[in-house]
């Protein structure tokens, strides 16, 4: 027989919050019906319309303390039907043999099984007669998967936000094929710029001097030298590039590249967009400024796509309280971290800005990392081992 928290989370992860236009409405409604089932006070904000953020409240004895935020996305990547074994929404059952079920659906991993553990999680602290000392809210936010504009980074601007009065959050980590937990500190921060070279134009049977391919080749060349030496330094510190490193050093990719008007024609302009990631230990504002000296010199236009901000760090000192009670609850499970820089990016950076400590922390291990890929799945048993993981961490966070 089907448990009734799998049940649930099946019943979330069929809601096809799927970009480019996210159910957002039947998810809404959803959650009404958890926080109402729970006890859960149950609010809605909008940044954008018709794109909620989704608060819930579980009241602490003593609201004047910090609260705690359980914070997770709801919105899902698109997926390449054809290539999924069961259809990316059913979130087929299917067991694997050994008395454990596999659940397959975009989002699984990414990032509603953490949505649900907080919930499932909470539904069992109220059964048992708990009562928090702090308010806990959970937050449902859309749009992190294209930026989180509408999402986390206009909602911390609201009042209703700042009235929650918020001293810690959880966010979303990732899978670990190993047997410890990711827990991410701080993350990098995205830098897409564009290069947009001008050279002399002719036929395409000449021989043409300094040609905007030519001069933006050159300029893709210094980029992918300075990606190399990146890279060289962690396999010269850890012999292998690993998702627990890979934050420590900047990354550098062209993934775009446009011009020319016909084959035979030598164009006046090319350009390319490069997506940068930079490590939050370097200072992105000197970063740009030799990204604009490499842009000089090859006399190229240099657009920033991106928002410039500095990188932010939790701390994971034994002077933070809260990442002291997530050491605590982690040691009493048996289980250990890996403390690490996210390599790409989440709402914690909203958050971290904002000077709200955040930790980034999925019940995933022993799984394959399968986000925005096909046949995305998690195990009943790792989610029960969230839930129990949540319960006891929430428990812990809500009384300090």
């Amino acid at each position: 027989m089907e448990p009734a928290s799998i049940a649930r989370f099946r019943e979330y992860l069929k809601i096809e919050t799927v970009h480019p236009k996210p159910d957002y409405e039947n998810c809404t409604k959803y959650l009404e019906r958890q926080a109402k089932e729970i006890g859960l006070e149950f609010n809605v904000v909008e940044c954008g319309p018709g794109i909620p953020t989704v608060i819930m409240t579980w009241k602490g004895t003593d609201p004047t303390l910090e609260s705690i935020v359980l914070n997770s996305h709801t919105d899902v990547v698109p997926v390449f039907e054809e290539f999924w074994d069961y259809p990316p929404f059913s979130a087929e059952r299917v067991p694997t043999g050994d008395g454990d079920f596999k659940i397959y659906a975009r989002g699984s991993q990414d990032m509603k099984i953490v949505g649900s553990c907080y919930l499932e999680a909470i539904r069992n602290l109220k059964a048992a007669g708990k009562t928090p000392t702090r308010n806990v809210h959970l937050t449902f936010v859309p749009d992190e998967e294209i930026g989180g504009v509408y999402g986390m980074k206009m909602f911390l601007e609201t009042e209703f936000f700042k009235n929650m009065n918020v001293g810690f959050a959880l966010d979303e980590g990732i899978a670990n094929p190993g047997p410890e937990l990711y827990a991410f500190y701080a993350e990098r921060v995205g830098n897409q710029v564009k290069f947009t070279t001008h050279g002399t134009t002719g036929h395409g049977s000449q021989f043409i001097k300094d040609t905007a391919i030519s001069k933006l080749m050159a300029i893709g060349n210094e980029l992918l030298a300075y990606r190399d030496v990146e890279e060289a330094k962690l396999i010269s510190q850890y012999g292998e590039v690993t998702q627990e490193n890979l934050g420590e050093v900047t990354t550098v990719n062209m993934n775009i590249v446009n011009g020319g008007v016909q084959a035979n024609v030598v164009p006046e302009s090319f350009s390319a967009v490069f997506d940068i990631r930079v490590t939050p230990s370097q200072d992105i504002r000197e970063f740009n400024v030799w990204l604009k000296s490499i842009a000089e010199k090859h006399g190229a236009d240099f657009e920033n796509m991106s928002e410039v901000y500095d990188g932010a760090f939790t701390d994971i000192s034994s002077e933070n309280k809260y990442w002291m009670a997530v050491c605590d609850v982690v040691k009493s499970k048996g289980l250990k971290t890996i403390n690490a820089i996210f390599p790409a990016a989440t709402d914690s950076r909203y958050l971290r800005r904002a000077g709200i400590p955040a930790i980034g922390i999925s019940p995933l291990r022993n799984i394959p990392v399968l986000l925005h890929v096909h046949n995305e799945y998690v195990t009943e048993s790792l989610f029960f081992e969230g839930v129990d993981f949540y319960t006891d961490l929430i428990q812990r966070l809500a009384e300090l």
